[in-house]
């Protein structure tokens, strides 16, 4: 089966990027329910199962059901803005009492009783769920979310760079394996879902979402604006526990410190992940990163409240010819 998303002009004029904790919350809920199914997640999964223990998620947990064919659309709303942070997303979804019923009765299949009560009561049943999000969050995500944040931010950086390389056409070719693009339509191959839909003009948005390996996910109901939640790439390095060691001879000429920040930059990262890393203090990375981005060597691009650092082509260069080889602690 495959869904069919017709682009006009307007829609690739309106199509942007975003990142979504909720939406991570709510596809990392499959992944504990069903870690087999997730190999690259399995790590994550069999560290936080254990601490979901004293955790009431019962209602969570049933509005995502697994095997996994729809979920309710507002129980992740599609992000307004390009770097939400989960209050904001939270509150948006107390918000959405008035479409709580309708969007239910699009799923299909019988209804939990926690499911039933939050039907009857969209207000009451949605706090209840906004609760549950928070302590599942502080349990299950944010001990990981810098590095998933600096992943998501990663990717978007790299999706902008192919953009401005070729167009929407390169941005979107190598998506997913199983999205292509062709003549203004995006493909995706689809396991429940077929036929060719339009983006009423609002163009795309496109969410990188760890927890959604390997599938990807679209919404294309309204009200909602018209969503692709795929897999980033790099899913599988985000559980190791690295020391890089970067070239002794680069080291030799910049400094050992610097040179190992140049190493772990091969993934953008921000100064607090790269300070926890690397066990240096934020003040002291952001003085070191000031220094390679002066030498030519790394560059920063800001994204919402975020400073996110990357190597340059030279500082590749200087690299490449060296096995940087992550190792495992």
């Amino acid at each position: 089966m495959t869904l069919d998303l017709a682009f006009t002009t307007h829609d690739v004029a309106n199509t942007r990027f975003a990142v979504s904790p909720l939406g991570e919350v709510v596809a990392s809920v499959r992944v504990v329910k069903n870690p087999r199914a997730h190999p690259l997640l399995r790590p994550w999964a069999d560290q936080v199962r254990r601490r979901l223990r004293d955790v009431d998620w019962r209602l969570l947990s049933d509005l995502v059901p697994v095997p996994t064919i729809s979920i309710a659309g507002f129980t992740c709303t599609p992000p307004a803005t390009s770097m939400p942070d989960l209050d904001l997303e939270l509150a948006t979804m107390r918000g959405a009492a008035g479409r709580v019923r309708s969007d239910l009765e699009e799923i299909p299949g019988p209804r939990t009783k926690h499911v039933r009560a939050l039907y009857d009561r969209p207000e009451e049943g949605l706090e209840r769920l906004a609760k549950e999000v928070e302590g599942y969050w502080e349990a299950a995500m944010a001990p990981y979310w810098p590095r998933v944040r600096s992943l998501l931010e990663g990717e978007i950086l790299h999706r902008a760079r192919l953009l401005a390389e070729g167009g929407i056409q390169r941005m979107l070719a190598d998506l997913d394996d199983t999205v292509t693009w062709r003549d203004g339509t995006l493909r995706i191959k689809h396991r429940f879902v077929s036929g060719v839909r339009t983006l009423r003009g609002l163009g795309l948005l496109l969410v990188p979402c760890v927890f959604a390996s390997p599938r990807v996910f679209s919404v294309t109901t309204p009200p909602y604006q018209p969503t692709v939640r795929y897999p980033p790439r790099g899913i599988a390095t985000l559980w190791e526990r690295r020391e890089v060691e970067p070239p002794e001879a680069l080291a030799a000429v910049l400094g050992r410190t610097r040179a190992r920040l140049l190493a772990e930059l091969d993934q953008p990262a921000h100064t607090r992940d790269l300070a926890q890393r690397a066990g240096l203090s934020e003040p002291g990375v952001n003085q070191h990163l000031t220094a390679l981005r002066r030498a030519g060597l790394c560059t920063a691009h800001r994204t919402g409240r975020y400073v996110l650092y990357a190597r340059t082509a030279a500082a590749e260069a200087l690299l490449a010819p060296h096995a940087v080889k992550p190792g495992t602690t």
